[in-house]
């Protein structure tokens, strides 16, 4: 990783340098994934903010490329694990097995599991069992896991980018509400536009793929994770970001009644953190040097619709969380 200086200079020239170098690797990607800029955008924040990402939409979006091709894009090592109702969690984390020396002593071997990665791809997670989900809990919060009383470390950097079939799909399981918030986003895709649709016809069906080209490195992104955590915000936007996760916290000094009396629990302190990180990575994306108002309001809806549930008089109204999320937005402007 480049060391760098505290001082504002040097901040500005690498926020110059790295803004390119994410430019870049943000084009190699949308030249095999058609249609879907925005989600590559939340991705890479996501990534660049130093967390992980749940990509939601039915079968068949590209959610799968789009993970493994960002890993090419940015060098990761990268290991895929599909998600089955039979999925045990030492087939996340790995296992001990019992070894017998030449002279006849006894000992316990660790064998990795595929979470010793840099991008982890859990790929259709909610289709594995609430435990299965579970094991991946302390790899994502504490960048290591605990087998047998033994701490084994991560390979840094260490991000999960999981794949979801929506919820009312048969054969599903609803990810538990502590692991949902590890996520730093929730990023839905939808069904790509006409023209990328067309595009996306012609470059898939050839004798010859568009193969994406690698850009950066983990050392890049280490650096950039560190540059981002650096980079101002102002007062303003800060307090936009403590207005918007306060209003949507029932029973809470601050919220908003209107909002909350339709929700059963609302976003904790880590949709703040993780407003924060987005804010500033996709500044660092644009070659800006502070976020603003606007980006809370663009980033809003991946950053909270994961971290807010429901009532049960809401369900059966019809409301549905985006348009809560929409309604907290008003206020900023």
């Amino acid at each position: 990783m480049t060391n760098l200086n505290e001082t504002g200079k040097d901040i500005v020239l690498e926020v110059e340098r790295l803004g390119a170098l994410v430019s870049r690797a943000r084009s190699s990607i949308g030249d095999v994934i058609f249609g879907q800029a925005q989600v590559v955008d939340f991705t890479l924040a996501a990534l660049l903010g130093g967390g992980h990402a749940l990509l939601v939409g039915v079968p068949g979006l590209a959610k799968t490329r789009l993970v493994e091709t960002i890993a090419h894009v940015l060098g990761m090592q990268e290991t895929r694990i599909q998600f089955t109702p039979d999925l045990m969690p030492a087939d996340i984390l790995g296992s001990e097995v019992l070894e017998e020396s030449p002279g006849g002593q006894r000992s316990f071997r660790f064998l990795k599991g595929p979470v010793f990665t840099q991008l982890l791809m859990a790929d259709e997670i909610n289709r594995a069992s609430p435990r299965t989900q579970s094991a991946l809990l302390q790899a994502m919060q504490e960048y290591h896991i605990t087998i047998g009383g033994k701490r084994y470390e991560l390979p840094r950097p260490f991000h999960v980018l999981a794949t979801q079939n929506p919820l009312e799909h048969e054969g599903t399981y609803p990810l538990p509400e502590a692991q949902l918030d590890r996520f730093l986003m929730e990023i839905d895709i939808s069904y790509p536009d006409l023209a990328a649709e067309r595009r996306m016809l012609f470059a898939t069906t050839g004798g010859r793929e568009n193969q994406p080209q690698k850009v950066m490195s983990p050392d890049d992104l280490a650096t950039a994770q560190y540059l981002v955590r650096r980079m101002p915000v102002g007062d303003a936007v800060v307090n936009a970001i403590l207005e918007l996760v306060r209003r949507a916290r029932p029973g809470e000094e601050g919220a908003d009644p209107e909002i909350t009396k339709h929700l059963t629990w609302g976003p904790g302190p880590r949709a703040s953190q993780a407003f924060m990180l987005a804010a500033r990575a996709k500044c660092l994306m644009e070659g800006r040097l502070s976020p603003s108002i606007d980006d809370v309001i663009i980033l809003a809806q991946p950053v909270l619709k994961h971290r807010m549930a429901l009532s049960f008089a809401a369900r059966a109204e019809g409301l549905e969380i985006p348009e809560l999320i929409r309604r907290l937005c008003k206020s900023l402007g």
